[in-house]
Order: C-alpha cells, then structure tokens, then sequence
C-alpha cells in the first residue's frame, strides 16, 4: 500500500458499509463481495480480479480493530492531500510532503511541531510495517513474494478430454544454498540504511504527498551483503531446476492457460510463492473434432443406408462404440448427437458426440451391384432433383 493509496482510498465505500459499522457488519460486506468477485467465480475478467484486490485490501485493514483505529485517526487528519490542523492550529489548511511523517516524524518546533506532537508515524506504522528511526531500532525487513513463471506443455488429444499428469521441468529463481538466502557469505546481511529495512524509499510526487519506489541500494530486498555471496553475488537468489508433476485437468482446451497458486518461484523471507502458469497445445485427433464441449466425428453411409435407412455402429473416445438409427432418407451433411460422449465439463458433466453423416459413393461397381443401380436409374428416370433449383434460379 502506498501513502497516496492509504489517504485517496475510502476503505468504507469500498466495501459499502457505514462508517460506525460492527464488526461483524464488515465481515459480512467482505464476504458477499468476495465471493462475487473471487478470481475463481470470474475466469478472465480482468475487472473482477482488480475488484478483489481492492476489497481483500479494505478488508485486511477495517477487518483488524489496531489498523482500522490508525486508519480512522489518519482519515481524520487529511481533506484530498492536505492536512487539518487541530484546535489552536490555526484556520485553513495547507500541503506537506508525508514523507517527512513517515521518515521519522515533524522536525524542528513551532506550529508544526505542536500539531505533530510524537509524530505520526506510530499511527501508519502498523499500516506500513515501517517505523522511523536509526537502522535497527525497531526495523524489520519485508516478506516478499516469489515471482510468477510460466511454462508449457503439449497433449494428445485424449489426455486433453480425460485429463493427465504430466512431468515439467521448470527453471526459476530460488533461495541460493549457498548462502542459504541471505546473499552473504557468512549468512549476516545488514539492514539496508537507505531503505531501513523496509525495501522502499519515497520520493516526492509534487503533490503535497510522497509514493514509494523499490530501494535502489538493496533492489527492493531490504538487506545488504557485507561480503556478497559468489554464486548469487549478493541477490541471495540463485537459477534452480526441479521436476514437478503437474495434474492437468479434464476437458482442457487448445491454448487454455492453467494456473496453479503457490507454484511458482518460493518467497523471501517468509512470504509466499510466486503462481506457475501453464499454457497447454493439444494435438489433432486422426478421426474426432472437438466443439467446445461436444466432439465431433464424421461417418460414412452407403446409399442404400442413407436411403432405406438402418443402424449405424459409430466409434467414441476411449469407449465401446454406441448404435444410432439412420432414418430412412437422411441426406448427407446431416448431423445426428450421441448425448454423453463428448468433452468433461467444468462440473464433471459430459458433452455430447456430434457424429455427420457423409454419403459414401463407390468407386468401382461391377455385376450386379452395377446392374441394380442402373435398374434404379431407369425407375426414377421421370424424377429430376433439381427442378426447384433451376425454377427458383428464374424467379431470383
């Protein structure tokens, strides 16, 4: 969270609740709204996942008694930037960087220092684990959180409908054993004295307030090597390889994107993994299709079957055959659905098998197979197929 994040945001709006709301009134809020806007509920809307955030935020600070009272205290004394003076202040207000707030209270005395009184940066301090102060007076270095990777994988097409656990070898940044994490030889870094630890510096936006920006001497880490590490050369990461077995779900699709929580590179200092993404390329099926959770397959008639009609034997995915009745006159190209055959749903249900039927034409006819179709010819001689054809090509 940063300081302009901390005075612009009204936590209350956020989560639609009252200012002098229980509790259990907020718990409630939060809830609904997370289970509305849960990343899970909403695959791919980009909206609803920056609207999750933005409630688990305001949750995490109305939901706690300490920040939220430090939260009130704060909101008490700023009006859009600017800071209100309390009673015998003086009238108006008028802007300050919030930089000086938090980089160990008011300096020098006067109005400024009456107003500030022992500084507030003990009411943000919960709010931003930062406190003012020498290095090592009541500093601590941040969690960090391990970065998301991504890699891909290739399926056939059947272990793409039924799902499959495949092998992946993935290469990330990892904790260096040679240093165990810390980055320095002897395993005792130093607290970062430009940063205090925190992994953050401000810097002054123009506006009356101060954002923050990664800590250029620690790279955002909050440490620093005394005698750095020669394999991480003081980052206290390192490349690492492993093989994870990876349970692909059923019914993936072609170029679907998989993600798997707490998969990816490990965290620093106690904070969690990065997420492993999984990009999955499923190959074609010599003899199925697939339309979205249906398969698709196509079978070949005789004519005398398309014609007479009669029972069909036609091939599934990893299944004995099933039977459907062709009736009599089916022209090609119609599509018939066998109901349960096709691709796993996302609730275990399955789609269905499409199966067209594509009249066969033989190629060679000899004896009496040539002698009945030209007796057939002669016997539906009068009918023309495509006498309406040519009558509605006039009327056009």
């Amino acid at each position: 969270m940063s300081t302009k994040d901390f005075i612009e945001k009204d936590y209350y709006k956020v989560l639609g609740v009252p200012k002098d709301a229980t509790e259990a009134e907020i718990k409630k809020a939060y809830r609904k709204l997370a289970r509305e806007n849960h990343p899970d509920a909403n695959k791919g809307n980009v909206k609803a996942e920056e609207r999750f955030k933005e409630i688990s935020e305001a949750n995490d600070v109305l939901g706690d008694p300490k920040k939220r009272k430090e939260y009130d205290e704060a909101r008490s004394l700023f009006g859009n930037g600017g800071f209100r003076p309390g009673p015998g202040a003086g009238g108006g207000t008028f802007n300050f960087d919030l930089g000086d707030l938090f980089g160990g209270g008011a300096q020098g005395g006067g109005q400024g220092a009456g107003v500030f009184g022992g500084g507030l940066g003990d009411v943000f301090g919960g709010l931003f684990n930062r406190t003012g102060g020498s290095p090592g007076a009541g500093t601590r270095t941040q969690p960090r959180r391990g970065q998301d990777i991504e890699s891909e994988v290739t399926l056939s097409f059947t272990e793409a409908i039924e799902g499959a656990t495949v092998p992946l070898r993935m290469s990330s940044q990892a904790p260096c054993k040679a240093c165990s994490g810390t980055g320095d030889k002897n395993g005792t870094p130093r607290v970062c004295p430009t940063c205090v630890g925190t992994g953050q510096v401000a810097r002054g936006s123009g506006g009356g307030f101060s954002l923050t920006d990664p800590c250029p001497d620690c790279k955002g880490r909050g440490l620093i090597a005394e005698d750095p590490c020669d394999v991480c050369k003081g980052s206290g990461r390192a490349k690492s390889s492993r093989t994870m077995q990876v349970r692909i779900p059923a019914g993936v699709s072609d170029g679907q994107r998989i993600r798997l929580r707490g998969k990816g590179t490990p965290g620093e200092r106690g904070g969690p993994a990065g997420d492993l993404y999984v990009v999955v390329h499923v190959k074609e099926h010599p003899v199925f299709g697939r339309r979205g959770d249906n398969l698709t397959v196509t079978v070949p008639v005789t004519y005398a079957e398309a014609a007479l009609g009669g029972e069909v034997r036609v091939p599934t995915l990893g299944g004995p055959p099933v039977t459907l009745k062709l009736p009599a006159g089916t022209p090609g190209g119609r599509t018939m659905r066998a109901r349960g055959k096709g691709a796993v749903r996302k609730d275990g249900t399955r789609g269905d098998l499409l199966v067209t039927v594509e009249v066969s034409v033989p190629k060679d006819l000899t004896g009496k197979a040539r002698e009945a179709l030209e007796a057939y010819r002669e016997a539906t001689a009068d009918e023309d197929p495509r006498a309406e054809l040519f009558q509605a090509a006039k009327g056009a």
